[in-house]
């Protein structure tokens, strides 16, 4: 490199690990969903005032946004050196300002500005009437920075291998950086530990005593599609969420979040995942795929709207729940009664209660957390909700044992209602757990590893076997 050559860093996907367009546009569906849906339709192909008016939507918080650590260094480093450093982006000036603040380099910035999008030809031509042909090194991560690179002198190159190998060629100096995208990071934007909670689908297998092997098998082909289902939404809950899990003192280091996956990545990912839902599915049934579209629609309102709504939170999450369990009916091919549907919506009431109680615990000050309606006020209420879950599906079971269905299934009536005592337990246990904030953020997922809680499941399971006369049948007692 030329000693004293000012440095140039492009922003998106070089300085920082994320790109501000997209960042805008996903903060802009959070914030103002009909506002930036028309804006993107209107000036779609006017990319300058697009990024203008959706940073203006967007009111990002620069401070927030990842930085790639080794072109940092590169920067502190050449700052070192007495060279001074300047951002160059077709993001729009307003952002890249904030973020030339943020960072400290505060030497002349070069971004769009509603009209020229600085991306290119045009950054390299005002790159050159700024520093000369050959006057500056710059960092990019695009083939469009080819552009730039052909102007400049030495380049810094962030995961764009082939465009490095063909500025060698050409006998440039040349300095690669990886953009540390790994697999491992890709999977858990996908939040693999999460598809345990589908294991709600073989719920109507397990009451309806039907344990022939087709059924099963096309329930464990169902929970592979609401496993696809639910990481395409949680990819998108993730990209709405970018600004309130940057400030969580764990959900910081999440994928995209972190900048680990790009925006784009997890765009990509999503459709994908999408593709792949909707293709198992109709192997499953029209009844199954109408289940689990509604499942998304309704995932998609939560994601962008209902959970930031107290108590509606609640009553969505418990109704996220209670589809799976109606899925896993559909593809098993047996009847969901009334009752259970009855019995276990309350059930996950009070561990939608769990959930945000958990989160509240942490809380230091009164203010909503974010991205949620609730604040530490809320833990009363929450608690007292989840007791009302509780009476609510113990009362609706004990009716249920009084029913003809009950019945025919459950020949020992008198431990069917012993049974009450250790489900009571359960549920207890589960919200005093999650008041007191030592739960994982999902209950489901807490039960799922909790031993003692495993344990006081799989006692009520045997005994309900038993009330169906099943351990009589399978061992002859």
């Amino acid at each position: 490199m030329g000693e004293q050559k000012p440095l140039v860093l492009d922003v998106d996907g070089t300085y920082l690990k994320t790109d501000m367009l997209f960042e805008c546009f996903w903060a802009g569906l959070g914030k103002h969903p009909t506002k930036t849906f028309k804006v993107c339709m209107a000036h779609i192909n006017d990319r300058a005032f697009l990024k203008a008016k959706l940073a203006e939507i967007a009111d990002l918080n620069c401070d927030l946004l990842p930085v790639n650590p080794q072109v940092e260094a590169l920067a502190q480093a050449a700052k070192g050196q007495g060279r001074s450093v300047h951002l160059a982006s077709a993001s729009d000036q307003k952002l890249v300002s904030a973020v030339a603040q943020a960072s400290g380099h505060t030497g002349t910035t070069f971004a769009s500005d509603g009209v020229t999008n600085m991306k290119g030809a045009e950054k390299a031509a005002a790159l050159v009437e700024r520093f000369g042909e050959g006057g500056f090194d710059y960092a990019g991560n695009e083939p469009v920075d080819m552009q730039i690179w052909e102007k400049g002198d030495a380049a810094i190159v962030v995961g764009a291998p082939k465009e490095a190998a063909q500025l060698r060629a050409r006998g440039r100096t040349v300095t690669e950086i990886d953009d540390g995208t790994a697999p491992k990071d890709v999977l858990r934007a996908m939040r693999p530990h999460q598809w345990v909670k589908n294991i709600l689908l073989l719920l109507p297998l397990l009451a309806a005593h039907d344990f022939a092997l087709a059924p099963w098998l096309s329930v464990a082909l169902g929970i592979v599609a609401f496993s696809a289902a639910a990481s395409s939404i949680y990819i998108i809950n993730d990209l709405l969420d970018l600004e309130a899990d940057r400030v969580h003192a764990k959900k910081k280091y999440r994928p995209f979040a972190s900048g680990a996956v790009s925006i784009k990545h997890g765009m990509l990912l999503y459709v994908v995942l999408t593709f792949v839902t909707l293709g198992i599915s109709s192997l499953l049934g029209a009844k199954f795929m109408a289940i689990v579209v509604l499942y998304m629609a309704i995932s998609l309102a939560y994601s962008m709207r209902l959970k930031r709504m107290r108590w509606v939170d609640v009553i969505m999450l418990a109704t996220l729940y209670t589809l799976r369990v109606v899925a896993g009916a559909a593809a098993g091919g047996v009847h969901v009664s009334l009752y259970m549907l009855v019995f276990i919506f309350p059930i996950f009431i009070t561990l939608g209660s769990v959930k945000r109680l958990t989160e509240l615990h942490g809380a230091t000050d009164d203010a909503c957390l974010p991205g949620r309606g609730y604040s530490r006020q809320d833990r009363k209420p929450l608690l007292y909700l989840g007791v009302i879950g509780i009476i609510g599906a113990l009362i609706l079971f004990f009716l249920y044992s009084l029913t003809d269905h009950a019945a025919s299934l459950y020949p020992s009536q008198g431990l069917l209602w012993f049974a009450l005592l250790p489900i009571s337990i359960w549920l207890v246990r589960m919200l005093v757990l999650g008041y007191q904030g030592k739960q994982d953020h999902d209950p489901i997922i807490f039960a799922l590893k909790d031993k003692k809680g495993l344990g006081i499941l799989m006692f009520t399971l045997s005994l309900m076997f038993y009330a169906a006369g099943l351990w009589q049948q399978w061992f002859g007692f």
